[in-house]
């Protein structure tokens, strides 16, 4: 892989505080990025997640090394995926609220109805339990951060609830 198009690993510096209150950093360190489909797939780094909101700011984070990125059924989930160039997901819901910002790269996110709308480096998405995958179409990675908040289940008109197609559940 080329210089241009390698993302490293994501840098996270966390704060916290003193038993007196005084601010300090906690971390800085880079966190190494799992790759649960193989080293051709994509690339994620669990950040920080809470099993349940409101979250305590008293407790230090919890090690989240090698864990899978998988929002909490009640918390909340801190997290980068890295899109290797040429790449596609598996179409797959999720069951959370997902606020996603391009950080670096280009992606496109198709829906389960072939509708797509192509995202570059500073835009955002709100991902609402739709159906979707990711395809990365051109020649460099694309580095996209999430924060996913627990959600109810997606349910059609009638009343029928959507089965969350999570990939990490297979």
């Amino acid at each position: 892989m080329s210089a241009s198009t390698q993302i490293l690993d994501p840098r996270v510096v966390v704060t916290g505080h003193t038993g007196n209150g005084t601010s300090i950093f906690i971390s800085d360190e880079h966190v190494t990025q799992l790759a649960p489909f193989g080293p051709e797939g994509s690339t994620f780094a669990k950040i920080h997640s809470q099993p349940s909101v409101p979250v305590s700011n008293q407790n230090l984070p919890p090690d989240l090394t090698d864990q899978t990125p998988r929002n909490p059924p009640n918390g909340v989930m801190f997290c980068t995926a890295d899109f290797k160039a040429g790449t596609q997901t598996p179409m797959h819901r999720t069951q959370s609220l997902d606020y996603c910002g391009i950080i670096s790269g280009e992606i496109v996110l198709i829906l389960d109805t072939g509708d797509e709308k192509t995202l570059r480096a500073g835009e955002l998405v709100v991902q609402r339990g739709a159906n979707h995958a990711w395809a990365n179409r051109t020649e460099e990675n694309c580095r996209i951060m999430f924060v996913t908040v627990a959600a109810e289940k997606v349910k059609t008109e009638d009343g029928k609830e959507l089965g969350d197609g999570d990939v990490f559940m297979k």
